[in-house]
């Protein structure tokens, strides 16, 4: 059990350290830690065939705004509605969105990016990062966990500072208990 704690710790050790900052930067977010923001809104005109009657080739759109204004991120969130057309980009700390005059393929894109801080706190939350990123933090819950639960195991073991442990793992949790019902009412 000894060497299950010891090792998963060691996996473990940076994926703690970036949660725990990260926990700090999102419960702070009025702590200036580079969260400068750019906006940028900026148009364009799409070459002809990336509209066919009322078929929108989605890859050329997203594959055009790419080359012609270097937005990056998952391309998604499409909509068509009548004379207008519209595609967004996310990543963490980042969004685009273009809204695209269906007669005439002239569009307005609009950029949003964020700050270091911004984009860390977006790998915290997992939100925009991609499959690889959710794989990771579940990993992370994994191996967590198996630090948590052998760490326990190891702490019922040693007779001199099991009671004292287990006391304060008991006043931990009736702490957390108490501020999560003051934090819901």
């Amino acid at each position: 059990m000894r060497w299950l704690h010891t090792y998963t710790s060691m996996i473990s050790l940076l994926v703690v350290l970036f949660f725990s900052l990260t926990g700090i930067t999102l419960n702070h977010p009025d702590w200036a830690f580079g969260n400068a923001e750019t906006r940028r809104e900026t148009t364009g005109t799409l070459p002809t065939g990336w509209i066919e009657g009322t078929e929108v080739n989605w890859l050329t759109v997203a594959e055009e705004l790419r080359a012609q204004q270097g937005v990056h991120g998952r391309a998604g969130d499409t909509r068509l509605d009548g004379t207008e057309a519209s595609l967004s980009f996310k990543a963490p700390g980042y969004s685009a969105d273009a809204f695209i005059d269906t007669a005439t393929g002239k569009y307005t894109l609009n950029v949003q990016a964020q700050g270091g801080v911004a984009v860390l706190n977006d790998l915290h939350r997992g939100r925009d990062a991609g499959p690889a990123w959710a794989w990771l933090i579940d990993l992370s819950g994994v191996f967590l966990t198996v630090v948590s639960l052998t760490g326990l195991g190891i702490l019922l073991y040693l007779k001199k500072s099991r009671v004292k442990a287990l006391a304060a793992m008991l006043g931990a949790g009736v702490l957390v208990v108490v501020l999560a019902r003051l934090a819901l009412s």
